[in-house]
């Protein structure tokens, strides 16, 4: 009986740490705290130039703002399942992307789009 009550914790562990690290599903925010209105502003054009190719940086734009996914794994290269940085991806991250805008909480906002 004890064995079998020490089993049933630990998977209750288990699954709250599973849970906890899942960050509550595929499609929430992407931040919760608004970005400083000081942002440069990109247009289209510049924001092709980081495109992660030969050293630059990779900047997508989402909803408007400019995010730097340079960093996040996999969008090594420029380019991730097929789209690649330098260009607005708001319909992409809508219509085709399973994770949502989760991705985005370790992206810093580094600028906004152009109106």
């Amino acid at each position: 009986m004890w064995k079998r009550t020490r089993l049933y914790v630990v998977l209750l562990i288990i699954g709250a740490v599973i849970l906890t690290g899942c960050g509550g599903g595929a499609g929430g925010e992407a931040k919760t705290e608004e970005p400083p209105e000081d942002l440069p502003v990109f247009t289209a054009e510049e924001l092709a130039s980081y495109d992660g190719q030969n050293g630059s940086e990779a900047y997508i734009a989402i909803d408007g703002l400019v995010y730097d996914v340079t960093e996040i794994s996999s969008w090594a290269g420029g380019m991730h399942n097929g789209f690649d940085a330098g260009a607005d991806q708001t319909e992409a991250l809508d219509s085709k992307a399973p994770h949502g805008s989760n991705m985005l909480k370790s992206a810093p906002v580094v600028g906004r789009m152009e109106e």
